[in-house]
């Protein structure tokens, strides 16, 4: 529990990363601040995983309230339980129980995933008109009025333009089930995603997450940032699965670390008087993250969301957000705050 309460509501910004069904640690961690009715969360900016647990909050927000949000996360999570492997075949889904069987049996006795070795010779492409996205009836049970909807949460939703690698956010009426689609679209696993003509990839390469949408005047000062990609691992990949997760996280982890380095930099000019204040917005980022547990979990495992994993990430998230509110809380609100990220940016 937090050391102490405000008398006023603690304005917080949220910045949710993109990791798979990884992203259940994100469930985890904003299922339990939805139970503090003393932080206001104004704003989410969502990459991927993160993109769909900001447009599960937004809409049950506007439903009924915090425990609205809460029941919308636990249905979108149940749904995507029912999934069984993202990089699945279509003609196998009927197979799913099956398919979870050999998933673990293969986990315990093989030193590489069936299904990641299919999915380095076999595009999503490759199955044309047949291809069906797994995510799509996830995302279709959204009530997206709702999720477009001007009250609640300000929601911010990234994705990569592939022909230019930039950055696309989405806001808004712009908040469309194919948005959502674009930005959880890792192309390895799904068929590019097209909207008005351009195409998306994963928003984790070029913004996990994107966090200078949140840096508008009338919103707070203070991000918090759900991280599920480890920014250290000391073990040093051997297997090709370890080695093209590591390079995925190490990717999606760089905008996200540069964003952070420009934010040090506006601080630091601040505090050396080299700047005035109000010029630029002095920003403080806040961390959940459980690193150790996000290292012990294979690669594979990001791609393949069976329930007792989505289980476990959810109670390690509400474990993490509740060490958050007993140490970090009192940070909230107060310029010294900075970047609560000790040795990030070293």
């Amino acid at each position: 529990m937090k050391d102490s309460r405000a008398p006023d509501p603690r304005r917080v910004s949220l910045a949710l990363q993109g990791g798979g069904a990884h992203g259940a640690f994100t469930w985890g961690v904003l299922d339990r601040l939805l139970q503090e009715e003393d932080l206001e969360i104004a704003a989410v900016s969502g990459s991927s995983a993160g993109a769909l647990n900001g447009a599960a909050l937004k809409a049950g927000m506007i439903e009924d309230g915090r425990a609205g949000a809460r029941a919308r996360l636990d249905r979108l999570w149940d749904h995507i339980a029912g999934i069984g492997d993202f990089r699945m075949a279509p003609w196998l889904q009927p197979f799913v129980p099956a398919m979870r069987f050999w998933q673990t049996a293969s986990a315990s006795v093989l030193p590489f995933s069936p299904q990641a070795l299919a999915a380095q010779v076999w595009s999503p492409h490759a199955w044309g008109e047949g291809w069906k996205n797994p995510l799509a009836p996830v995302v279709a049970d959204l009530d997206f009025s709702e999720v477009q909807a001007d009250a609640g949460p300000r929601l911010f939703v990234s994705a990569t333009n592939v022909r230019t690698g930039r950055i696309k956010v989405f806001t808004g009426a712009e908040l469309t089930p194919e948005a959502l689609l674009a930005s959880a679209c890792l192309p390895t696993a799904f068929q590019t995603v097209e909207i008005d003509g351009e195409a998306y990839w994963d928003g984790g390469y070029a913004g996990n997450p994107a966090l200078f949408p949140l840096y508008e005047p009338d919103l707070p000062d203070d991000l918090l940032v759900v991280s599920i990609n480890p920014l250290r691992r000391d073990e040093v990949p051997e297997t090709a699965l370890e080695i093209q997760n590591r390079i995925n996280e190490i990717s999606f982890n760089s905008a996200f670390l540069g964003e952070l380095r420009a934010i040090n930099f506006v601080r630091r000019l601040i505090r050396e008087g080299r700047m005035e204040r109000g010029v630029m917005k002095e920003v403080n980022v806040h961390m959940i993250a459980d690193d150790g547990l996000m290292n012990a979990l294979s690669a594979d495992s990001k791609l393949s969301p069976t329930p007792l994993l989505l289980e476990r990430l959810k109670d390690a998230g509400r474990k993490a957000a509740d060490g958050f509110l007993g140490n970090g809380w009192s940070k909230i609100g107060h310029d010294e705050a900075g970047l609560d990220i000790p040795g990030v940016l070293g």
